[in-house]
């Protein structure tokens, strides 16, 4: 039996990237996003409609694969967010 530090594994590194990358991967990650933007947007507080209609979907490129981020385009959607806390509870709500 291999004693302490004496085993080590070495990943296939662009196995796991082009498994990331993949179509179905991608598509389960942005499946995954829009339904917190759903959520988020079914209990956006609604004054003007300006926070609610500027959330929305990005992709970002990270060094391994593609996420997507639940994003608001509002000028004030950081002082929204900062009283109600609605994207942290839409993510929570669909367990991401």
């Amino acid at each position: 039996m291999a004693g302490s530090g004496q085993t080590s594994i070495k990943f296939n590194d662009a196995f796991f990237d082009q498994i990331l990358n993949s179509a179905g991967v991608r598509a389960l990650t942005r499946g995954a996003a829009e339904k917190a933007l759903g959520v988020a947007k079914a209990n956006a507080p609604v004054d003007t409609g300006a926070y609610r209609d500027g959330l929305q979907v990005e992709a970002v490129q990270r060094a391994h694969r593609t996420t997507f981020m639940v994003v608001g385009t509002d000028a004030k959607t950081m002082l929204v967010e900062s009283k109600t806390g609605n994207l942290r509870k839409a993510l929570k709500a669909v367990k991401l």
